[in-house]
This record gives structure tokens, C-alpha cells and sequence, in this order.
């Protein structure tokens, strides 16, 4: 799936992914291929993000996160 986090300063990620985990205001919740669509606020934490590389972690003072058509779009404070 398509990932890309944004901030207002800066694009942190952008590229592919096979999973997403991010710090939602009611729990952590995890994205893979083929999720169904949804809009929801981010709290402080951790973004991780895992590639065919490895894991990346990137931290958020919250946001909102947005998964349609399997691309999870993270704007990010």
C-alpha cells in the first residue's frame, strides 16, 4: 500500500509499506492492504511504519490519518 506522511514543515515518508501503525485517540490501530476506508484524529506517538526494509518509527504530536483505495495519507503535527 501507498503511505505518506506529511507535516506542515516537511514530507517525513513517502513510498510503499506492508503495514501501518498509528496512535489514535481511542487506541492504536494498524493498517494492511485492502482496509477499508476510514478518517480518524491522531494523538501523540509513534507513526511505525514497515517496509520491505525494515520498521521506521515516526513520531506525532497528533493529526489525522485518512485510508481509502489502499493509500494511508498521515497529516501530521
Amino acid at each position: 500500500m501507498r503511505v505518506e506522511i506529511i507535516t506542515p514543515d516537511k514530507e517525513l515518508f513517502k513510498g510503499e509499506a506492508k503495514s501501518v501503525t498509528v496512535p489514535g485517540v481511542d487506541g492504536s490501530m494498524g493498517f494492511l492492504n485492502n482496509h477499508a476506508p476510514l478518517i480518524t484524529v491522531l494523538k501523540a506517538g509513534d507513526v511505525k511504519v514497515i517496509t520491505e526494509k525494515g520498521e521506521e518509527l515516526f513520531p506525532v504530536k497528533g493529526g489525522v490519518v485518512e485510508v481509502m483505495k489502499n493509500t494511508v495519507l498521515i497529516l501530521a503535527e
